[in-house]
């Protein structure tokens, strides 16, 4: 069985690790670049991505912005899509606004891919 992701980060570097590390593990991947790309991918027809993985500080559009978008509905992915946010804002409130915004992980960078990609199982599993 085939499993997607949406990865979404203005940092070519950190897209290009994710890009590796998912596609590895055999993801099939959308990429975008910025907050706004992302939100026009989970918003076309049919989508329906297994796990997200956005940045939180992203041009165009936030990543904790898109996040409550797609937690409200907004979009046409389904709201219940689990999401990972990365970020180097790693201070408890940073932490917190992303939690409840309705993030299902929360990885500061530096990150580990690897324990990314062990989060994302663990989601995946539930």
């Amino acid at each position: 069985m085939s499993r997607s992701a949406v990865i979404a980060d203005d940092d070519e570097s950190i897209r290009s690790i994710l890009q590796y590390k998912l596609s590895m593990a055999g993801f099939d991947l959308d990429v975008c670049r910025d907050g706004r790309e992302a939100r026009e991918t989970l918003d076309a027809p049919g989508v329906d991505p297994d796990v997200v993985v956005l940045d939180v500080m992203m041009p165009r559009l936030k990543g904790t912005d898109l996040l409550r978008a797609i937690r409200r509905g907004e979009l046409a992915v389904d709201p219940a899509v689990p999401v990972v946010m990365l970020t180097s804002r790693g201070r408890e409130e940073d932490v917190l606004t992303g939690l409840e915004a309705g993030a299902d992980e929360y990885l500061t960078k530096p990150f580990s891919p690897n324990e990314l990609l062990a989060r994302i199982e663990r989601i995946l599993e539930e």
